[in-house]
């Protein structure tokens, strides 16, 4: 089912009354995007008692389940708006950027914190750590929706867990 049909029934409401509720598709897809974050569950990354990077591990084990739960059918909102919608609108360009941002940002504290602990290598670059695992999460959602399989999943935590960050 496509979010069109998806969103305007869980609503309750004619995909056509739908739109009505924003002053356009575009406002709609901010709005999307500003809900989007809450699922993404971040406060696994700052959960107490688990070691800095046992929280990183389990926060995209949580969306890799997320994803074969769904039957590969669901991938990552930002990226999606990012890869398709971010070259035709200002706005959501920037939403996109913004909310890449801010999960580097949380990827970022967490290397941190594991660094402070011990963990985790203090020569590591955290800034472009957090970048980069970021941006190989997202080509990995693609990779796997596209294969339907689990694989790409399984090389992005012997890559990030096994060698980046070990």
């Amino acid at each position: 089912m496509t979010a069109q049909r998806s969103i305007p029934s869980a609503a309750g409401a004619p995909k056509g009354s739908f739109y009505n509720h924003f002053a356009s598709k575009e406002e709609s897809a901010l709005e999307a995007l500003s809900r989007y974050a809450a699922g993404l569950r971040f406060e696994i990354l700052v959960a107490p008692g688990r070691p800095a990077l046992e929280r990183l591990r389990a926060h995209y084990e949580f969306l890799g389940a997320d994803t074969v739960d769904s039957g590969f059918a669901r991938g990552c909102l930002v990226g999606n708006l990012g890869a398709e919608v971010a070259d035709h609108s200002e706005e959501i360009r920037s939403a996109v950027r913004g909310g890449f941002q801010r999960w580097a940002s949380r990827i970022r504290q967490v290397l941190t914190e594991a660094q402070e602990a011990g963990e985790l290598d203090a020569a590591l670059d955290v800034e472009e750590a957090a970048l980069f695992i970021l941006s190989a999460w997202e080509g990995t959602l693609i990779a796997a929706r596209a294969d339907k399989s689990s694989a790409p999943f399984d090389a992005f935590f012997r890559m990030v867990f096994g060698v980046l960050l070990s």
